[in-house]
């Protein structure tokens, strides 16, 4: 069972989750970062006002997404590049609640993938005052990445896997969750029926 994942990152416009304006997405094979992929996303009509706030933290605006594709546009390259592997997000409730919104938004079937939230195995791995992504990413050793850059946030979440795998001895996703006690999540049509 080699650890093979794909992290996932998203940047928002504002607080819906169908907002997404960002995507970035990091392929591992066998314990190792063998992808990397990123692009602007045009948020669906509706959700794409883009709040100060959102701004101040990733600084797309919204004549950055101008012509980039929309959610129903690039699903399917997301999902490409992730080749039917488990996601692994920090805070990928978060992340999750994009994919969902996104697809219920454009009236999409919500893809089925189940995923891993990086935050939680952090919290089972490390003695942090903060398991914030910048904090248990150097304690994975891994320090060199934009923090709200949505493929330097998806490489520090791998990285955090990969380190906390090491770590406990897991050799794929599905012994890390068991062995630190972290639920492997799952969304789409199958979660929903």
């Amino acid at each position: 069972m080699p650890l093979d994942f794909t992290a996932i990152d998203f940047e928002t416009a504002n607080s819906s989750p169908a907002s997404a304006c960002s995507v970035g997405l990091v392929r591992v094979r066998d314990g190792i970062v063998v992808d990397r992929a990123g692009w602007l996303i045009q948020p669906p009509a509706g959700h794409d006002a883009f709040l100060e706030w959102n701004t101040r933290i990733h600084g797309i605006v919204a004549t950055d997404v101008l012509g980039a594709p929309g959610w129903a546009d690039q699903l399917d390259t997301l999902l490409d590049f992730a080749q039917g592997d488990a996601l692994v997000a920090h805070n990928a409730g978060f992340d999750m609640g994009v994919i969902r919104g996104g697809c219920a938004a454009t009236g999409l079937d919500c893809p089925d993938l189940s995923y891993l939230c990086s935050l939680n195995v952090a919290r089972k791995t490390y003695q942090l005052d903060s398991y914030r992504l910048p904090v248990a990413a150097l304690a994975a050793g891994f320090d060199d990445f934009q923090h709200h850059d949505a493929t330097g946030d998806a490489e520090a979440s791998a990285h955090i896997i990969i380190h906390a795998a090491a770590r406990h001895g897991a050799s794929s996703i599905a012994e890390l969750a068991q062995l630190t006690s972290v639920k492997i999540g799952r969304i789409g049509t199958a979660v929903a029926a």
